[in-house]
């Protein structure tokens, strides 16, 4: 039911609409009667009413304050003004206030009904539009780890698509104008079944990730990528004003902190290496060869090493870390590609699970108007990648896809023989009949009339 406050100094009035309220729309309200604005504000506290409807003249707190009060503690709440005519020039007054409503005493049984059921119309139709809306929030907040994984991939791989780079960044909020990469490593866990393994695997990397998040200060940002082959990569990014230290001190302090947590929450001595500070994309995939070269120098679990140390040992002539440097570089190729290939492993799987989704909303709305725009709202998508990823997905385009669904299901109504052709075009989506003729032929070879007659 809708709570429906109505305010007036005068009883005979409150009881009067609640009478009407009553018998012409009965189990739709429940009423609450307020005799002056103070108690019409103490009412509207407690009760939360959908609807306010206040008499404008009342001793003590007038109508327009009460409901000024009222708005701010509720700024859903729809308000009516009633007035006497002589009174009218007050309406003026509450435009300001948002108030659009406003009866004219003595106002007729029907004005206020149809008032009330319109209000109550669009109580409705706010709360369908906020349920949406919740539920999109819902989905994009599931969908920004496949966004998050994305980016990682964006890091460590040398395809890059600038404008899909700039969209997957302005999903995750993200400036990528510097940043460095903090690579941890650890040791693999033998002789337990697979699904345990799956399972300790989800605990290390949910602890890594909720601890660097929580560790990033609000000057800068991060990614935290799948884990893989035993290897997570968290990269920290800053916008270019960010003091490169800045981003060095952060990436040292959460790699300290990191392997701190792991050893006291889940018993394991992870490797970290910690790239240089580097500009822009190609600067990041550069930080993050660094890191995987530096989480593997020391050859012992417990240890952190920053690349910009070793590089320094490397231009003293150290032979050893010279040497190293070099033979590095094939082990270091290899661990990337395998991290690349299995995170796009793991992006297609999630892919496939949104254009599942795409394609379950399409097999129900293909007899509709259906647009590709229609399907990616629906998936929380940008039409252009959803088109892209589509096409990659399926083999077909979007067009492509919803033309063979139409034309197939045609067919079936057409063999049916329940339904002239006219009446087929519009079953399947269709409202120029020689339109749909000409896809049909496109499609099959024949006309909708030459198939039919082939039968």
């Amino acid at each position: 039911m809708y709570r429906l406050l109505i305010a007036d100094d005068e009883a005979l009035e409150r009881e009067g609409i609640e009478w009407i309220v009553t018998r012409m729309m009965p189990n739709i309200f429940e009423v609450i009667h307020a005799e002056n604005g103070r108690i019409a504000i103490q009412k509207a506290d407690e009760f939360r009413p959908h609807i306010v409807m206040m008499d404008i003249r009342m001793p003590g707190i007038q109508g327009l304050e009460a409901l000024k009060e009222i708005k701010a503690q509720n700024p859903q709440v729809k308000m009516i003004l009633v007035t006497a005519y002589e009174y009218f020039e007050y309406a003026k007054e509450a435009l300001s206030m948002g108030v659009k409503e406003y009866l004219v005493k003595p106002a007729k049984r029907d004005q206020i009904v149809t008032l009330l059921q319109r209000l109550v119309a669009e109580i409705d139709q706010e709360q369908r539009k906020r349920d949406e809306e919740f539920a999109m929030r819902d989905k994009f907040f599931q969908l920004l780890p496949l966004a998050e994984t994305e980016m990682a991939l964006v890091f460590m791989s040398d395809q890059v698509n600038e404008t899909e780079v700039g969209n997957l960044a302005d999903v995750l909020e993200l400036s990528i104008d510097k940043g460095c990469a903090v690579v941890l490593g650890f040791p693999e866990i033998g002789h337990t079944s697979e699904i345990e393994l799956a399972r300790e695997k989800k605990r290390i990397y949910e602890t890594v990730k909720n601890t660097a998040k929580g560790l990033i200060k609000d000057r800068t940002s991060c990614v935290v990528s799948s884990m893989v082959n035993w290897h997570m990569v968290i990269f920290l990014l800053g916008e270019a004003r960010i003091e490169d230290e800045v981003l060095r001190e952060e990436a040292h302090s959460a790699g300290l902190k990191l392997l701190e947590i792991l050893h006291q929450q889940r018993s394991i001595d992870a490797t970290i290496g910690i790239g240089s500070v580097r500009a822009d994309i190609e600067g990041i995939r550069k930080s993050y060869f660094e890191a995987v070269f530096a989480s593997t120098y020391d050859e012992k679990w417990g240890s952190l090493c920053r690349f910009e140390d070793l590089s320094m040992l490397s231009t003293e002539g150290q032979p050893e870390t010279s040497n190293r440097f070099k033979a590095a570089n094939t082990s270091e190729r290899t661990y990337v590609e395998l991290a690349i290939k299995r995170i796009r492993e793991e992006r297609e799987q999630r892919t496939w699970s949104v254009i599942d989704s795409a394609i379950t909303f399409i097999q129900e709305k293909f007899h509709e108007e259906l647009s590709l725009e229609d399907v990616a709202e629906q998936v929380h998508l940008n039409p252009y990648y959803f088109s892209k990823v589509f096409k990659q997905q399926t083999g077909e385009t979007f067009i492509d896809y919803v033309t063979r669904l139409r034309i197939e299901r045609a067919k079936e109504c057409i063999r049916d023989g329940q339904f002239s052709l006219k009446e087929v075009c519009y079953l399947v989506g269709y409202k120029d009949p020689n339109y749909f003729s000409r896809v049909f032929k496109k499609v099959t070879g024949v006309t909708p009339t030459e198939y039919r007659n082939q039968l």
